[in-house]
Formats: C-alpha cells, structure tokens, sequence
C-alpha cells in the first residue's frame, strides 16, 4: 500500500534482534530463531527438542546475546495530509515500522510517501487477560501498523506533488492568459470572500498571503524568507474568521485551528510519553505540520 501524509512523531532508533540463539540450561541443546520484521516477536519453545531424553524441565532455552544478529529499527507516526482530509473530518494516523537503511531518515513535520505492508499485531496479553484466554475468552482487539518498504519522497525540500492538483495544458494556458492581463491583482483580490462587503486592504493582503513571496539568499550567506504572515485584530463580527476559513479552503496545505479548541503545545510541538517505552518524544503540532 501507499500511503502519503505528514510525520508527527518519531521515536528513537532502537535495536531489534533479526535471529535469536537460545541454548538450553539442562542439556545445553541450541537452535536459531527468525524473527518476522515489523513490530512482530518471537516466542522460545516451552520444551526442550530432547526434553524426554535428558529430563530437561519446562521452560528450559535461555537467549544468548553474543550469538544472535541484530538490526536498526524505528517506530514512525504518519498522519493524514491536511488537503486530502474531507471537510469536518478528523485526520487518521499510523504507525510505521521502518528497518535499516530507512531508519532515521525521516523527522517530524517532513511530507513524505509511505510504501508498505499492511499487518495486524496482537497486543500484549495481560495476567488477566491470559486467564481470559484459558477459559476460552479469546482477545479480540488487534493493532494494526504499516511496515515500510520504501520512502520515495523523504527530506525537507519542497513535497507539494502530491498534495496540489494536476495542471492540464488547458489550465496552463488559462494561466498564462490571466498573467497578462493588468487587471489580474484586481481581479483576485475582488474574488476573494466575494460575501463579504468591503475590507479591500485586506483581501489584497490575503492575495499576497495566498501567493506568497520569492526567499532569497544574499550573497553574505543570510536566507530572507518568502513567506507571509498577517495578523488580523477587530472588534467581533467583522469577518475576521470568514476570512480565514477562505484561506483554509483556497490553499493547498492548511489547517483550521481555533483559539477555542488550541493550546500552545497543539500549535508548536508537544512533549509526549511512550506509553510501551515510557520514553519522551516530541510530536508536532499545527505550525510544524503545514510548514511549507
């Protein structure tokens, strides 16, 4: 499956073992384990292959480290992109496994394509719930994950590809017949909020916003950026938040927040805890996700 959309979060790069070595305590009796890639384990033998001949009990095989073979891994945290999400719907989030060369390849707030496996893993039974499954009560919540094979796009250059519409040779030359006209400035500021009477330093200001300036490097090394950023204040009802709700269906990439439904680590970056490691990780919020 591929699957596009923003990295929230990444956690740290860990070590998984790819074959375990188990040996036997009684009879010293060894054999080799593959484990499956993803998120998936392995589990030991309860008894020893020459359990009856040596008397070895239940539980015998201990893991020996030295012999077994091991591969980098990292958990990823992939979301929905912004403009592929219905209007009103919550965006979607995944889990990815990645291995190997893909590890540490990707950080939070990079667009990115996700080319993988679908799996569905069992989650860690509990004493309670290994009871449970004595008595014949079977767990039936799984998890689910993507395991990556590939990462066609990756990096923190320009990934808009995916997510702006296709242009026809039709569109373009609509294009280019509206860039000479002398009236087009005009015409797009008028175009915006066509409900809303007046506010025409506005809506030329939003035009500008919409489509954004050239970043230029100087020749001393200092990069000026090409991005606009407006800050509306008024009194109540002046279509302030119209305006806004404009620029999150006009633009390519956005994202809705209200002051009401926002904290500031839902804007910047949140500091979160692994729930299986009890490590801390940072998860981008709204200003990370739509940079760009």
């Amino acid at each position: 499956m591929v699957v596009p959309g923003i990295i929230t979060s990444a956690f740290k790069v860990q070590i998984k073992a790819s074959m375990l070595s188990i040996r036997c305590r009684n009879c010293g009796d060894s054999k080799q384990i593959i484990v499956k890639s993803g998120l998936a384990g392995a589990y030991t033998p309860r008894v020893c292959d020459r359990g009856q001949q040596e008397k070895c009990p239940i539980d015998p095989y201990y893991i020996v480290p030295e012999e077994c073979e091991y591969k980098n891994c990292q958990t990823l945290k992939i979301q929905e992109a912004p403009e592929l999400i219905p209007t009103g719907e919550i965006s979607r989030s995944f889990i990815v496994s990645t291995e190997r060369s893909l590890v540490d390849k990707v950080t939070p707030g990079m667009r990115v394509i996700i080319v993988g496996v679908f799996y569905i893993l069992n989650s860690v039974k509990s004493n309670k719930d290994a009871k449970s499954s004595i008595q014949g009560i079977g767990q039936t919540v799984k998890m689910s994950y993507i395991s990556a094979v590939g990462i066609p796009k990756e990096g923190g250059e320009n990934l808009l590809g995916f997510a702006l519409p296709l242009l026809t040779d039709n569109d373009k030359e609509k294009i280019i017949t509206m860039a000479k006209d002398s009236e087009i400035y005009h015409k797009i500021s008028k175009s915006i909020g066509g409900a809303i009477y007046g506010g025409d330093d506005i809506k030329k200001a939003i035009a500008y916003l919409l489509f954004s300036g050239s970043s230029k490097k100087l020749p001393d090394g200092m990069k000026l950026r090409g991005e606009i950023n407006i800050l509306l204040l008024g009194d109540p009802s002046t279509a302030k938040s119209q305006m806004l709700k404009f620029v999150e269906r006009a633009a390519p990439i956005a994202i809705y927040k209200s002051g009401k439904r926002s904290s500031a680590e839902g804007l910047t970056v949140a500091v979160i805890k692994n729930a299986q490691s009890g490590e801390f990780q940072l998860e981008g919020g709204a200003m990370v996700l739509v940079d760009g």
